[in-house]
């Protein structure tokens, strides 16, 4: 009698555990859900082809970059990169057309900008941008694939580019 009230009592401990473990799981936010929010840059890494690396992406944000990564749950994003050393104009006044040519080249070389549509592929952990407006205009129309790794509040990005290399991005949740 002892003994099948033993193996009663540990075979209704077994299920109990089985579905605490699977309402945990259903529980579990989608990857989608998880990446809803607004998300601080905190390094941005170019790889050659040939394996060299380097700080930022065609000089538009160096070591430490400032921006933030904007991903809405209707599924609407903005993202935006600078270079925290970016050279002020000499003009004291904050009007768009005050700055001289070269500055507005040095603004443009250390800034970037981009804003669309966002989706997740579950299955591939990777997150699809269209962009719809970008401070290059030959960007605009354009998608950008990142594998997405997440972990806390950390979200690492990283997306293959056409030319070869790649490029990897590193986020913090903002708070």
């Amino acid at each position: 009698m002892n003994r099948r009230r033993i193996f009663s009592i540990s075979a209704m401990t077994v299920l109990g555990l089985a579905f605490v473990q699977s309402s945990a799981v259903s529980q579990q936010k989608s990857l989608k859900d998880q990446l809803v929010g607004a998300w601080t840059l905190v390094s941005r890494e170019f790889t050659a082809p040939d394996g060299t690396k380097r700080q930022g992406v065609a000089g538009v944000v160096g070591p430490n970059p400032r921006g933030i990564l904007i991903l809405d749950a209707s599924g609407r994003y903005a993202d935006i990169a600078m270079r925290p050393d970016r050279p002020k104009f000499k003009t004291s006044g904050i009007a768009r057309l005050e700055g001289t040519a070269e500055e507005f080249t040095a603004a443009v070389q250390s800034f970037g900008a981009n804003y669309g549509t966002w989706s997740v592929s579950e299955a591939d952990k990777t997150l699809t941008r269209r962009l719809e407006g970008a401070l290059i205009p030959n960007a605009e129309g354009t998608e950008s694939k990142d594998s997405v790794s997440l972990a806390g509040d950390e979200l690492k990005l990283s997306w293959s580019l056409d030319a070869g290399g790649r490029r990897d991005e590193v986020y913090r949740r903002a708070k």
